[in-house]
């Protein structure tokens, strides 16, 4: 079985207790959509600037996060995860995922990708691989702040952040080379 052959990943929420949804955009990227250049390792590597609205009045918090469920793991792969956005914060703007997280809004920090990168890592699938979708998930949390720090793998914070997640929107765009 080749790479191309192998079975899409379903969505990587699907198995987690249902929440509530609601609305998160982008002046860079469309759901659904190739995921321009720019946003991909081998471009820009910049992250995308993303918008969130519509979040249920009891948010204290967000996680923000990039995941690929198409990465030839069997794990996928996380390219961005952002801790302790504040519930006041309603946008993280263009390039917000650069390291060592000094665009960031205040508190809030990010935890190492799957590939140790500090910040946001863009697309990059295997070349010659099917086109790989890329998952931006806003979280909407219960809590002010989740208990986890950056040194704290990007799965961890998603197991942990599962149990306070109020509501979840997400974005997702593919990406191949």
């Amino acid at each position: 079985m080749t790479s191309l052959d192998r079975p899409v990943a379903e969505d990587p929420y699907g198995k987690l207790p249902p929440v509530p949804s609601f609305t998160l955009t982008s002046p860079d990227i469309t759901d659904g959509s190739r995921l321009p250049a720019v946003y991909a390792v081998d471009g820009g590597n910049q992250s995308p600037a993303l918008a969130w609205s519509g979040f249920p009045a009891g948010t204290r918090s967000f996680l923000v996060n990039c995941f690929d469920p198409d990465a030839p793991t069997p794990s996928g792969y996380w390219h961005w995860t952002v801790v302790d956005v504040p519930g006041t914060v309603t946008s993280l703007d263009h390039g917000a995922g650069g390291h060592g997280g000094a665009h960031l809004p205040r508190g809030a920090f990010h935890v190492r990708s799957d590939g140790g990168d500090d910040g946001y890592e863009g697309a990059g699938p295997p070349r010659g691989d099917r086109a790989h979708r890329y998952v931006f998930a806003v979280h909407a949390l219960d809590v002010d702040e989740l208990g986890v720090g950056p040194t704290t793998s990007p799965a961890a914070v998603a197991f942990t952040a599962r149990g306070h997640t109020l509501a979840r929107a997400t974005l997702t765009a593919t990406y191949s080379r």
